[in-house]
């Protein structure tokens, strides 16, 4: 065999090995591929029921939420309707009491008119006198005080003013000269104004 042969048949040897490497390679990346393939799809899988899970999970949270907020908006309402309720009868059972206290003055005001047939003017003016006092000191018990307007400064706040007249003297001017009808507090809120005259 000739050198040239030689190194011919030495490149034709090389060239086989490059070509049989370069196959092994192919091979090992298309495995490669295959196996990258199939961890991203595992990982997707995998990523996936992490994700419903997840969303499961909210699911029921919301779920849960929501049972609580209709559960304490049934509570609120029912409060809110006892509320109303309960405020109703107070007020029902407040007038109950006040009229109910009123009852024995009532009584005493008919044995009054009663007995001013068969008796004197004094006798029935005394009777009048302690169904008064009765009345006065049962509406004290329930917060109502009459208020002492003649002589006191002029306040819009408890008065109401329906007249102006000439002052008496310079320091009765802006004061109260005459009160024509009382007025009365209720726990130091105004019940009913006081009508009153004003000096000017």
């Amino acid at each position: 065999m000739s050198k040239s042969d030689k190194n011919k048949d030495k490149e034709s040897k090389k060239t086989q090995a490059h070509e049989s490497q370069a196959e092994e390679s192919e091979i090992f990346d298309v495995l490669n591929e295959d196996d990258t393939d199939d961890n991203i799809a595992e990982a997707e899988l995998v990523e996936n029921a992490n994700l419903q899970e997840d969303l499961d999970a909210a699911r029921a949270e919301i779920e849960k939420e929501k049972k609580e907020y209709m559960f304490l908006m049934a509570e609120f309402d029912n409060f809110r309707k006892r509320s109303v309720r309960e405020k109703a009868d107070l007020l029902k059972n407040a007038a109950e009491r006040v009229l109910l206290g009123l009852l024995p003055i009532v009584d005493d005001f008919e044995r009054g008119l009663a007995a001013s047939q068969q008796e004197d003017a004094q006798a029935v003016r005394q009777g009048m006198e302690l169904i008064y006092n009765k009345l006065i000191k049962y509406l004290e018990s329930n917060g109502v005080k009459a208020m002492d307007s003649t002589g006191a400064d002029f306040d819009p706040e408890i008065h109401e003013a329906i007249a102006t007249i000439p002052a008496p003297s310079e320091d009765m001017k802006g004061k109260v000269i005459d009160t024509t009808q009382k007025g009365y507090m209720i726990n130091d809120k105004v019940l009913r104004h006081a009508k009153v005259a004003v000096g000017e």
